[in-house]
């Protein structure tokens, strides 16, 4: 019923075979944390857009140091938003759940610097989606 397949698997694990590059688990996880930081210091700078803070300023260089060292020094494209959406609730839901995927791979690779930091932003926007509910009541 199948034709039996004739040429080798892409997926082979022969030793001294360098037919595609190799990362390790720590550069995987480096890589996912980068992203996850840099979709969260987009949603930051979209907010900061929306209604400008010190605090969001500071959390904005923060998360784009972060970025920097996790991408071997080379800092995140940052442009200045428009904002997509003027809904600040999604926003900070989404940054919430930004932070929260930041913080468990920071975990998993053991950066107590980026998990501070994504455990901080957490904070932050269940803050603010906590005051916003209170004031739609």
């Amino acid at each position: 019923m199948y034709e039996p397949i004739r040429t080798k698997s892409v997926h082979s694990t022969v030793a001294g075979s360098a037919d595609f590059p190799h990362r390790s688990r720590e550069d995987e996880l480096d890589i996912q944390l980068a992203g996850h930081l840099s979709a969260l210091l987009a949603v930051t700078d979209e907010l900061r857009g929306l209604e400008p803070s010190g605090d969001l300023d500071k959390a904005a260089e923060r998360l784009a140091t972060q970025v920097a060292r996790l991408r071997g020094g080379m800092a995140p494209v940052r442009m200045s938003v428009t904002p997509a959406s003027d809904d600040l609730t999604s926003l900070h839901q989404r940054a919430h759940a930004l932070a929260g995927r930041a913080l468990v791979v920071a975990a998993s690779r053991a950066d107590t610097a980026a998990a501070i930091l994504a455990a901080e932003q957490m904070d932050v926007h269940a803050a603010a989606l906590s005051s916003r509910e209170l004031a739609s009541r």
